[in-house]
């Protein structure tokens, strides 16, 4: 069981019937059984008033060992300086410990001299010291508040308690005298639970809660790029509620706490060392630090002995002032850059003149100023020093930090507690229905609060006001700089009033080699072009980087995400941006569309020039026995055929996307049409040698080859029309086609439309060759029939192969298809039926006969 819980078991009975202040003869009588350490009460400052305010303030800092035998009654004995053994600056802590308890003396002086506050009443004072240690802060707290005896001076209660310094001993005194009505003023106890005005409703404060500075701590790591940080604070209230609301900041920011340790002071040495292992083998570079300025030192100095100094440091505002830190020589490598929230600062007018003038030959009781000298200057002051006026050391004094009010921050805080509580009482006397015969008890009425309603301006005309039991949160941001004798220097680089944060970047001193700002995180930043991708188990902070997939990008650094490009984009190499989508179509500048065009070029030479060489041999048999007239546009429409396969190359537009399926599908059914007709004269012309055959001849003559040829191709013309006017074939962007092109095609429009094009064509194929199958055994020396059988197997076989090509093929590839298609079937037409003419004409002029021709 620890001191503490001993003590409090103890004597918590007691304490009770010790706060019962209408006890009167029971109340001293248990209270002075109780409580035998009177000579506690040794050091303290007191002054005599109509009302007295209260004060506790850690003089000292370490208790003496606890008498844990039992056999007698809990017994404090007075507290230690505790860091006589291994801390050199002793005096700058007892220095400034004391330097906050004469600003309430000063204040109170103050107040007594001004004429329009509290006129007509004499403030008082009785200060003792808590020991920083919990047992003593409440043992002081109960003898301010029952009027208990001091050493030589007995008095009435305080009627406010102006301490303590820390939030856990804070905690205590206000739960104890909250049922009383004592008013507790703090003057840094900065825990957030403190803000509960249920649970506490007699407490105020003249220090921000712990909420705004741990918010600022988090907006400093954001604004820094920290994201892997490290928190060790202190085992108490004060570090786990201000841990919590770091932790609470950060959520959905990207921040994570790396580790989290504590100390606690009962076992400091074990838990410094634990998190030093801690911080030695992690990988966070900042650490975010709420403890003592005492727990603080014992840390960095393990960190010194380490050799530990790559570490940037966020410190709360109860060490980033600390003189005895900045002034460590040893603590130098580690602690220069450190980032600091502080109190603010704050001069007090004629508060140094004040201390200067204090000396223990003029204070011979004050035993608080006598020890001061003695540690300051290692010297025994005797009773026939004190009765002197001897002011030979003031001009050494003056240099120390007892008189130091350069940076009054805490001290600040206690000077305006005091005007609170003074403008308080004056609130409450000015309330009607008070009892102006003991205004000592004016604080502890239930209805205190309503009364109380402090709103006053400073000396430096800033407004003061309570908002609960908060005040508004103002600090200052501050920076630990090296100084040419090798010391450390407070540097101010920046103030935070919520919600804003000003800061001089360009003024911050880091503990790097090129006075950059730290990086501290778990996984470097992704850069753009790639995306977050977190580690299964492990915190957000720590993962990894993942390209982003074709078509999407991240341009920002740390992408949670990858965006898809918008249409007709797609993402470059690098993935961190969208370019737009090349457009994919049959150019000229493609090897296959020049070999295709080369080929439609050759097979139209071709066709002109057997088109010339048959007007040349216009009047041979071969050429008139075949109906010259079909001929000649059965060889125009081929060569058209040839040419309109050109269409189907280059940028689709609405023009060229309609014309070209329309053109293609009239052409072929005039190429049809005429071979049709050529099979049907041919079948007419054999069969109408027999009897009675002969009017079938003269159903197909000239005017009626003619007419059938446009009579076939007329219907063709009006499917086209048709098609063309309910959903024509239009421009199509195809995104579907996963890449960085984009595929420029036409889409066919109506598909029952393309279907008829193309079904009406291969209804003319298979009847043509039906109709020249039947023909192909006709008795003559030159059978047309058979070249057109072969031509239109050659033609029914190129375009039933067509169709499962051109669906599968795709983009660009589709029309390919298409013109490879109509190039075939063109070449099959003009060699099955045309070369053996050719032939024949050339180089077989002796068959080119008529008698030769109609030979069996």
């Amino acid at each position: 069981m620890s001191p503490w819980l001993t003590w409090q078991r103890a004597t918590v009975p007691l304490v009770l019937t010790c706060l019962l202040r209408d006890a009167g003869v029971v109340q001293a009588a248990v209270c002075s059984r109780w409580d035998h350490s009177v000579e506690l009460d040794d050091y303290h400052l007191f002054q005599e008033g109509d009302v007295l305010i209260g004060g506790l303030f850690p003089i000292h800092n370490l208790p003496p060992a606890p008498d844990l035998s039992f056999t007698r009654p809990p017994h404090l004995q007075s507290c230690l300086n505790g860091l006589i053994e291994f801390h050199p600056f002793w005096s700058y802590f007892q220095g400034a410990m004391l330097k906050h308890a004469y600003a309430l003396v000063f204040a109170v002086d103050e107040i007594n001299r001004n004429p329009f506050l509290l006129p007509g009443v004499r403030l008082g004072y009785r200060i003792l010291d808590s020991c920083s240690q919990h047992p003593w802060s409440l043992r002081g707290a109960l003898t301010l508040v029952s009027g208990g005896k001091l050493t030589r001076i007995s008095g009435h209660p305080v009627s406010v308690v102006i301490g303590d310094s820390a939030s856990t001993s804070t905690i205590i005194l206000t739960k104890t005298l909250g049922p009383f009505g004592e008013p507790v003023i703090s003057y840094q106890a900065s825990c957030a639970c403190l803000s509960d005005r249920r649970a506490f409703p007699n407490f105020f404060r003249t220090i921000p809660s712990d909420v705004y500075q741990a918010r600022t701590m988090a907006r400093l790591a954001q604004r820094f790029g920290w994201t892997w940080v490290g928190a060790i604070v202190a085992d108490n209230d004060y570090g786990r509620q201000a841990i919590q609301v770091f932790e609470e900041e950060i959520q959905g920011t990207g921040l994570c706490l790396a580790f989290f340790e504590t100390l606690s002071r009962e076992n400091l040495e074990m838990d410094v060392k634990q998190a030093v292992d801690v911080v030695q083998g992690s990988t966070a570079r900042v650490i975010l630090v709420f403890l003592w300025y005492t727990d603080t030192e014992a840390l960095l100095m393990e960190l010194v002995r380490r050799n530990v100094t790559d570490r940037q440091f966020l410190a709360s505002e109860a060490w980033s002032t600390s003189v005895d830190l900045l002034r460590n020589p040893a603590l130098f490598t580690v602690a220069l850059g450190v980032l600091g929230v502080a109190i603010r600062s704050a001069p007090i007018n004629g508060f140094e003149a004040y201390l200067r003038s204090l000396h223990p030959s003029r204070r011979p009781r004050d035993a608080l100023l006598r020890e001061l000298w003695e540690t300051e200057f290692g010297c025994s002051l005797g009773a026939e020093h004190a009765n002197t006026q001897n002011t030979s050391l003031l001009p050494s004094v003056v240099e120390s930090s007892f008189t130091d009010t350069s940076q009054l921050r805490v001290t600040y805080n206690v000077y305006l507690a005091v005007y609170a509580a003074a403008h308080a009482l004056h609130s409450l006397l000015s309330c009607p229905n008070k009892d102006s015969r003991n205004i000592t008890k004016l604080f502890h009425n239930k209805h205190y609060s309503e009364c109380i309603y402090v709103n006053f301006t400073t000396r430096l005309g800033k407004m003061f006001y309570f908002t609960g039991a908060d005040i508004p949160a103002v600090y200052d941001l501050v920076n630990w700089q090296a100084t040419p004798q090798g010391f450390l220097k407070l540097v101010t680089i920046g103030r935070v009033e919520p919600p804003n944060l000003f800061i001089n970047e360009s003024g911050i001193q880091w503990n790097t080699e090129l006075n950059t700002v730290p990086v501290s995180v778990c996984s470097e930043s992704c850069p753009p072009g790639t995306r977050v991708a977190n580690r299964k188990g492990e915190p957000v902070c720590c993962f990894d980087c993942i390209p982003c997939a074709e078509g999407e990008y991240s341009n920002t650094t740390g992408s949670l995400h990858c965006e898809h490009c918008p249409l007709e984009f797609w993402s470059n190499n690098h993935r961190n941006a969208c370019v737009p989508l090349q457009p994919e179509f049959l150019s000229f500048a493609d090897t296959m569309v020049v070999t295709l065009t080369v080929v439609a070029v050759c097979g139209a030479l071709a066709t002109a020039a057997v088109f010339v060489l048959f007007v040349y041999h216009r009047h041979t048999p071969l050429v008139r026995a075949n109906n010259s007239e079909l001929s000649f546009l059965l060889l125009l429409s081929l060569k058209l055929c040839f040419l309109s396969s050109l269409m189907f190359i280059g940028r689709p537009s609405v023009w060229a996307c309609q014309i070209r399926q329309v053109a293609f599908g009239v052409i072929f059914v005039l190429c049809l049409s005429c071979l049709l007709v050529k099979t049907i004269v041919v079948l007419a012309a054999f069969h109408s040698a027999r009897p009675g055959a002969g009017q079938l001849m003269r159903l197909f003559g000239p005017s009626q080859q003619r007419g059938s040829v446009f009579l076939f191709t007329s219907v063709q013309l009006i499917i086209c029309v048709v098609w063309l006017s309910t959903s024509p074939p239009m421009p199509y962007h195809d995104l579907g086609v996963k890449g960085s092109k984009v595929v420029l095609e036409c889409a066919v429009g109506s598909v029952a439309g393309f279907s008829l094009v193309l079904g009406y064509i291969g209804l003319l194929a298979s009847l043509c060759l039906l109709l020249a199958f039947l023909a192909r055994k006709l008795p003559d020396n030159f059978n047309e029939a058979k070249l057109i059988t072969f031509s239109m197997l050659i033609f029914c076989a190129v375009w039933v192969a067509f169709v499962p090509a051109y669906v599968s093929s795709p983009g660009k590839y589709a029309d390919a298809v298409e013109i490879f298609a109509i190039l075939a079937s063109s070449f099959g037409l003009l060699l099955c039926i045309f070369i053996p003419k050719c032939f024949i004409i050339l180089l077989r002029p002796e068959r080119n006969t008529k008698k030769h021709m109609m030979a069996k």
